[in-house]
């Protein structure tokens, strides 16, 4: 059984959405810092522990070069050194296990704080965005944030932060050796990699349009992927495979150019790191030749400066990786954190439903810059009162019970459940007020028991069986390989469109909801289901204002009223023989469909 899970709790803000500030990829990643702020000062500590164990070590091979100059024999200088040696060696093991085990539990626990937080993001977005943004794109951005930062945070504690304390200790010991020779070492090796980061700073921007470009093209195939029928159906495997290829193909070419780019940054350190290591080595050589640097200092001198040198370089070229992690979390939340279209307002209180019932008040609303999908509707429904409404293909009827679920915000005018403005309560009161049939019914990739428990998630499996049997779905569900267990496939694709549609009656009977809005509920039903399912629905619907979207006029003869809305207006209401009688648009829709049908039927009897 689904437990009932809360909104999350530390969300971004009381509505989820992204603050502007934390659309920054700095302070966004420094959110999830501060969360977790003693995992990442005990991963600080444990660096800077393995860090200067190793660096303790190279100073130990001085001590033991300069120690085995003398007598050839064991004393017991030699042997402390020779224990120093290994105890710092072990230590040195220890922090860096230490290490990876917190970096572990550190950005996978984060990672998942992540993905929540953009999934409760998104989620309050409205459906023209989902519209607007394909499917794949967005659940791949969301993964890869999590990855980005994994990566960001595994470079600073195996790439950046140890190189940084070899840094520090190299002039610390070089300071022993010759001040000008550790004031050079330092002011090269900053000149170098501010250098660096000022380079891959202004890669930014080719890093974000190469994530940007993986993310639509990840999305793009799985909406291939996701229609493969209608791709088969018309016989555009090829045509598709060649679209694909593409895009493939300005993908890579902003992958190279990308990649190229933190090449050149390769070869930049490079070559100033060759010159650095070559001028440190001639000076400590010089340094020896005149007596002012032991055997010992020689050796470190050396060792030092291939350790910064292979190290420096990871380092380097690293803060050019966190940049180009940086551009694709920035390409992420320009994405998932745009403005939201439908917000709650601070502290929206709950919808209480007590009557139940609805009035439009002068709505109107257009999607874009396009026409008007509703022009002033006014539209009062009684609690507990069975209004069907019906007009022509693109009149504005789904629209009205859209604008309803406030999947959008209308353009003008209001909504009102008993007294409440839909706009002032909560989204999802507001929804835990409505069981919807939608015309599309689209299943989770899950067992046939958990989309219709998806509901009511404390729902037993007795209650879940009697709504698939009012739904009559119950027999077939269990004809199925695994009954209630069986697995629906990618949005229901195992099982036909009428029995999604009657999985989807089954859900929305067992959420009890107090109003029931169907759209096209039947559509999709052979005409014994369809009566049996509107006798179901006659039972199931009595006590609740029901609001139902309908093609089929015939479904609509048991309701109190029908609205005619056409042109995106209420152009008549009123129960079936009233609207007959006025001789219009529901009367014209009424000879054509039910009239027509018969007198098609007769001729084919003959």
């Amino acid at each position: 059984m689904m437990p009932v899970l809360d909104a999350p709790a530390d969300a971004f803000d009381d509505t989820g959405s992204v603050p502007a500030h934390l659309l920054k990829p700095s302070r966004f990643i420094l959110h999830y810092v501060v969360r977790r702020r003693w995992h990442f000062v005990g991963l600080l500590t444990l660096v800077l522990g393995a860090s200067g164990c190793s660096i303790g070590v190279q100073y130990v091979i001085k001590l033991l070069v300069d120690a085995m100059g003398g007598p050839r024999e064991v004393t017991r200088p030699l042997v402390g050194v020779i224990a120093l040696f290994l105890v710092l060696i072990a230590c040195e093991s220890i922090f860096g296990r230490l290490t990876g085990w917190l970096t572990c539990r550190t950005t996978v626990n984060t990672g998942v704080d992540l993905r929540l937080d953009l999934f409760h993001c998104l989620s309050g977005q409205s459906m023209r965005y989902f519209a607007d943004n394909l499917a794949g794109s967005l659940g791949q951005r969301i993964t890869g944030t999590a990855g980005n930062f994994g990566a960001i945070v595994n470079t600073l504690v195996w790439r950046i932060l140890p190189p940084v304390v070899d840094f520090i200790g190299a002039i610390l010991i070089f300071l022993t050796i010759d001040r000008a020779m550790s004031a050079a070492l330092a002011g090269f090796v900053v000149a170098v990699t501010a250098g660096l980061i000022w380079f891959g700073e202004r890669g930014r921007s080719l890093h974000r349009a190469y994530s940007g470009q993986a993310a639509n093209n990840t999305g793009d195939l799985v909406d291939s992927i996701t229609n493969m029928w209608t791709v088969k159906a018309f016989s555009a495997r090829r045509r598709e495979w060649t679209r694909l290829k593409g895009h493939f193909q300005h993908e890579a070419a902003a992958q190279r150019t990308s990649w190229m780019y933190l090449e050149k940054a390769r070869l930049i350190h490079d070559v100033a790191l060759w010159a650095m290591a070559g001028t440190i080595l001639f000076w400590v050589v010089s340094l020896w030749t005149s007596g002012r640097a032991s055997p010992g200092d020689v050796v470190i001198a050396f060792t030092l400066t291939f350790r910064i040198l292979h190290s420096s370089r990871d380092m380097a070229l690293s803060l050019v990786d966190i940049a180009q992690q940086f551009g694709f979390i920035e390409e992420t939340l320009a994405v998932i954190g745009q403005p939201r279209t439908v917000c709650d307002k601070p502290g929206a209180p709950r919808l209480t439903c007590a009557g139940h019932a609805i009035a439009f008040e002068q709505v109107s609303f257009s999607y874009g810059s396009g026409r008007h999908a509703l022009r002033g509707v006014n539209l009062a429904i009684p609690a507990g009162q069975k209004v069907g409404i019906v007009g022509p293909s693109g009149a504005g009827k789904s629209t009205l019970v859209h604008l309803l679920q406030r999947l959008h915000d209308v353009g003008a005018g209001r909504i009102v459940i008993d007294g409440q403005a839909i706009v002032d309560v909560s989204q999802d009161s507001l929804r835990a007020a409505l069981a919807v049939v939608p015309q599309e019914i689209s299943l989770l990739h899950r067992s046939v028991m958990e989309n219709i428990r998806f509901a009511r998630p404390l729902a037993t499996d007795a209650e879940v069986h009697a709504a698939a049997r009012a739904a009559s779905c119950d027999r077939f569900i269990r004809a199925l390989p695994q009954g209630y267990d069986t697995i629906v496939g990618e949005r229901g694709t195992k099982v036909s469109g009428g029995q999604r549609q009657r999985i989807g009656i089954a859900r929305a009977f067992l959420k009890n909801a107090p109003i029931i809005i169907l759209d096209e509920a039947t559509s999709a039903l052979d005409t014994e289901s369809e009566i049996a399912i509107q006798a179901a629905l006659t039972r199931g619907m009595d006590g609740r204002t029901v609001i139902a979207v309908a093609h089929r006029l015939s479904t609509l003869a048991s309701f109190d009223r029908i609205v005619v809305i056409d042109d995106g207006r209420v152009v008549e209401d009123g129960t079936v023989a009233e609207l007959r009688n006025r001789k219009g648009l529901f009367d014209r829709m009424w000879q054509l469909q039910v009239e027509g049908l018969a007198h098609h039927d007769s001729k084919a009897v003959a």
